[in-house]
């Protein structure tokens, strides 16, 4: 296995990691965003006040992108299985 096909599969593997983690982060950046200009205009600091829609949002985003996650990652791991031959020598 060279230096080169290591590379490839760090790069494939750290582009998988942030595909399928854009969904839920920039749902929950823009529901934080939300919440503090709500905070803002009505003069509430209660900082544990943005954890529930957090995580509400965040599990609505997994349940509609959940299959599209797991396709990502099953295709992932096939090209990985599929050529395990080519990694051993």
């Amino acid at each position: 296995m060279t230096e080169g096909q290591v590379l490839d599969i760090m790069r494939d593997a750290f582009y998988n990691v942030i595909i399928n983690s854009a969904p839920m982060l920039l749902i929950s950046m823009v529901v934080g965003l939300v919440i503090s200009i709500f905070q803002t205009v009505t003069s509430i600091q209660e900082q544990t006040l943005t954890f529930v829609p957090k995580i509400i949002s965040i599990f609505i985003a997994l349940l509609i992108f959940g299959s599209f996650i797991m396709n990502n990652l099953v295709n992932y791991i096939t090209s990985l299985w599929s050529n395990f031959n080519v990694y051993i020598k």
